[in-house]
């Protein structure tokens, strides 16, 4: 038995000006990809896993994964795509590690345009697909799939018992068990990141509904949150079922969709994220942190790198400043001149500079002015780490040179590369344990939140004008198919 695995994730946000070549996913190939997969706990890690149980000869063609950012450039997804594809030939199954909501220069839908690619290729081969809770699903990304699982998590902790689950349900068809057809449910619904959390709400709501058909013997059951910061056709919630191909199998994933999807319907409201303005969160946080023995996290989450932003957006920090905040943490903020200046002048130097706001957000028309800081370098550092929280546990990650800068009231992670903070490494890279603070500032969504949320007084979300605002409103979207909910009355 021979399987090709590959994982191939891009989360594409069609406003970020945040390019995406093909050095952006640091693709791996080959028995490169398969040794950066030993010990993590992603799907691909899942499927090798797994193919190593069955005495399977694997084919690593390609692990690439980049930060959520702009349209993925024609050349890199022609490279990758090309070397999938390639690999392909003489296996007798497919396995896939792929995000879901790709979009390239030259393909609307990356996801489903590859597997209509692998289709022609090696017809009647089975694929099975572990995707992102926050894929946008197409009808090609269905017709040409035989298994799709997404995650059931976010913050997703669940990515390897993905790859596990589609992994095998693939071997079940390679063994001759059984046969499976994949269908969904879309409904017109862009559901707000924040509101897509399985930590509660409607979105658990659905998820559970999900494992309880599955427990009722649907083979698999996955709520898709969508990605709504694409400006494409359909960037929206749906259910995908996994399907015994049969009359009778089909039937029942057909039923437990409806009956999910009318759930998801009449709970629409709640995927819908309502900001209040920066001075009330700011406000808020400073009554939390009375008497606090823990840090308050604030969370500017109009400024993610994880779903597209710059990570380099200064209107949090400078509206915290402005309203007295001391004691503060703030990290990683990308800024790659600053960090070259603050280099050169080592450790001690007292420097004065311009810091953030250097990206122009041109699709929502935004252009913000640097802010200009005075401080001193308290510490340089190579910015490596490896993550040992619950996600992407394992995984070496690098965020450039890496320098913190200490002004008046805050200590600020100055970084080279957009980074996530996944994990504490962020900070202690650069000597500084977040917990002896009275305020932290990240840049995140949901991600940091296993790991920071309890070193924490409480958590305050911050929404900032970014190409990751919870604002609809900021965004120029001119392919979307319309009426769809809230931006329509339905």
């Amino acid at each position: 038995m021979k399987i090709l695995i590959s994982r191939f994730n891009h989360e594409t946000n069609t406003f970020s000006p945040v390019p995406t070549p093909l050095e952006a996913f640091a693709p791996d190939y080959g028995e490169a990809a398969y040794r950066a997969n030993l010990g993590m706990r992603t799907a691909m890690a899942a499927f090798i896993d797994l193919a190593h149980e069955q005495g399977a000869t694997l084919v690593t063609a390609v692990l690439a994964t980049a930060n959520p950012s702009g349209l993925v450039h024609a050349q890199a997804y022609d490279e990758l795509t090309a070397r999938i594809v390639a690999a392909a030939a003489g296996c007798d199954g497919i396995l896939l590690d792929l995000h879901g909501a790709m979009v390239a220069e030259n393909s609307v839908d990356g996801e489903g345009d590859l597997l209509a690619r692998l289709r022609a290729a090696v017809p009647g081969i089975p694929v099975g697909v572990a995707l992102d809770l926050h894929g946008n699903i197409t009808q090609k990304i269905i017709d040409n799939a035989d298994v799709v699982v997404g995650f059931k998590t976010y913050p997703h902790v669940d990515m390897y018992e993905t790859g596990l689950h589609a992994g095998r349900l693939l071997l079940n068809m390679l063994q001759g068990r059984q046969r499976y057809a994949v269908r969904w449910h879309p409904l017109p619904l862009m559901s707000h990141t924040l509101c897509s959390t399985t930590l509660h709400g409607a979105m658990l709501r659905a998820v559970q509904a999900a494992q309880a058909a599955e427990l009722d013997g649907l083979p698999a059951v996955s709520i898709f949150a969508g990605f709504s910061l694409a400006d494409i056709a359909a960037p929206c919630v749906c259910v995908v079922a996994t399907a015994i191909d049969s009359p009778q199998g089909l039937a029942a994933a057909q039923a437990a969709m409806n009956r999910i999807a009318d759930q998801i319907w009449a709970e629409r409201g709640e995927f819908v994220y309502r900001s209040e303005p920066l001075a009330d969160s700011l406000q808020r946080a400073i009554a939390m942190s009375v008497n606090a023995s823990k840090p308050v996290l604030l969370l500017d989450h109009g400024d993610n790198c994880m779903s597209g932003g710059t990570c380099d957006s200064m209107d949090l920090l400078q509206a915290a400043l402005a309203y007295g905040l001391e004691d503060i943490v703030v990290g990683p903020l990308c800024d790659s001149q600053a960090v070259t200046e603050m280099v050169r002048a080592g450790v001690g130097a007292k420097v004065s500079l311009a810091l953030g706001n250097k990206v122009a957000l041109t699709q929502l028309g935004i252009v913000k002015q640097p802010m200009q800081m005075a401080g001193t370098v308290r510490a340089l550092s190579d910015g490596e780490y490896t993550v040992s929280g619950p996600i992407y546990t394992g995984q070496r990650c690098t965020m450039g040179r890496t320098v913190l800068l200490e002004i008046a009231s805050a200590m600020i992670v100055v970084t080279e590369r957009p980074h996530e903070p996944w994990d504490l490494g962020v900070f202690h890279c650069v000597g500084v344990d977040p917990s002896k603070h009275r305020f932290l500032l990240l840049k995140s969504r949901m991600y940091c939140r296993p790991v920071f949320v309890p070193l924490s007084q409480g958590l305050i979300e911050c929404d900032s004008p970014g190409v990751t605002s919870s604002d609809y409103g900021l965004f120029p979207f001119s392919k979307l198919a319309r009426p769809v909910f809230p931006l329509d009355p339905l």
